[in-house]
């Protein structure tokens, strides 16, 4: 068998899609995507397929460290998610050929179902009591929101005190029949992240996500000896070389790869490992659709330490495109009450994408952007 064509599609609400296709007929979907970045990752795509095309689709890890190693540079956010959809891709085509789900290639499952979270609030959220009651009767019982809006590097007193008064809100109107963690967004500084965490302990969240920016992670161990709750990180990392350094330093109880921007399932596979040598939880990053979904799946249904799946059912950058959407076998990514995800029974990722409406949906791509915030002072602040 061997790989004839890649072909790529942007679809709303800011997704990417990927499709593989070979010369006896087999096709494997991948989605690879940066996030209001898709038409730099669509350019990347299409230039590491020269190292695809013409290749056998079954070896998987040959092609993965070819497009990882054939180039001088390597690496980063952009090159990642290329390869990461086009891996996708590969082990969609291998499960078909050999009539097996991914996870079954990667030797089975560990669990008998993956329990998965739902966003709510959004960028500046506010009625967030109403929505995780909305939530709450389509049976589930764990959530994500944003922890704060912009900060400044030194916040006012009255900043932190609305942050933490949405979440006491939040405790007081559910007491613990519902679990939550708080994304910080890389919008806390390191000095800031020591005040938040401090006053947020009582309210006991899941986690804090990104307590500051990957790019500060020196921070991670300092933050985690100031607090008990569990520290995580990872949607900003793109390999195990990144999260080697800092599993190696400690402070992050749990790691958040993106199965779209973090190499694929070939990668990530190797950075649950890792992270389980650690003692770290495993729960992938996935504000994404239904492909990123299922690839994480497959992942998380093979990992011992995979703790909690993302998925973004009705989150808020969902305009013009829902995750179910795109797939003709819908029950495949139905949740039971609770929020788990069942293990797929279909060969290969186990979703039928609805390839008509994805070219319909492709004809008129909207190139999404996050927003831009700037401080009072007029300064650029993190989003």
């Amino acid at each position: 068998m061997k790989i004839t064509r890649i072909t790529t599609y942007r679809v709303p609400p800011r997704w990417m899609f990927l499709k593989m296709e070979t010369d006896e007929g087999i096709v494997g979907w991948g989605e690879p995507v940066i996030e209001g970045r898709a038409r730099t990752v669509e350019a990347a795509v299409h230039e590491l397929s020269e190292y695809v095309i013409g290749k056998d689709p079954s070896r998987i890890n040959d092609l993965w460290q070819t497009m990882y190693r054939g180039g001088f540079y390597r690496g980063g956010a952009v090159f990642m998610s290329a390869i990461a959809g086009i891996d996708q891709a590969l082990w969609d085509i291998k499960g078909k050929l050999l009539g097996a789900p991914v996870f079954e290639l990667l030797g089975g499952r560990v669990r008998d179902r993956m329990k998965t979270y739902c966003w709510v609030g959004g960028d500046r959220p506010a009625d967030i009591i109403a929505q995780i009651r909305e939530r709450l009767a389509h049976g589930f019982d764990t959530f994500k929101m944003n922890g704060c809006e912009e900060l400044g590097m030194i916040a006012s007193s009255k900043a932190v005190d609305d942050a933490v008064a949405r979440v006491a809100e939040i405790r007081e109107a559910f007491g613990n029949t519902i679990e939550f963690g708080l994304d910080f967004h890389g919008r806390v500084s390191a000095p800031m992240a020591k005040v938040l965490v401090k006053e947020l302990e009582p309210f006991r969240p899941l986690f804090i996500e990104e307590p500051v920016l990957a790019e500060q992670a020196e921070y991670y161990p300092r933050i985690a000896a100031q607090t008990s709750i569990p520290l995580a990180a990872g949607e900003r990392m793109y390999s195990r070389f990144e999260f080697k350094h800092v599993l190696e330093r400690g402070g992050i109880a749990i790691i958040q790869p993106d199965l779209s921007h973090a190499g694929g399932i070939t990668e990530c596979v190797r950075i649950a490992a890792m992270a389980e040598a650690y003692d770290v939880a495993f729960a992938p990053h996935c504000p994404l659709g239904p492909i990123a979904l299922a690839s994480c799946l497959h992942v998380d249904f093979i990992s011992w330490n995979a703790t909690l799946q993302e998925q973004s059912m009705g989150i808020h950058y969902n305009r013009g495109g829902e995750v179910l959407d795109y797939v003709l076998n819908k029950e495949a990514l139905a949740l039971d009450e609770g929020g788990y995800a069942k293990p797929f029974t279909g060969p290969g990722l186990g979703i039928e994408v609805n390839e008509e409406l994805v070219i319909e949906r492709s004809r008129e791509p909207v190139d999404w952007r996050n927003p831009l915030w700037r401080h009072p002072d007029g300064s650029v602040a993190e989003w």
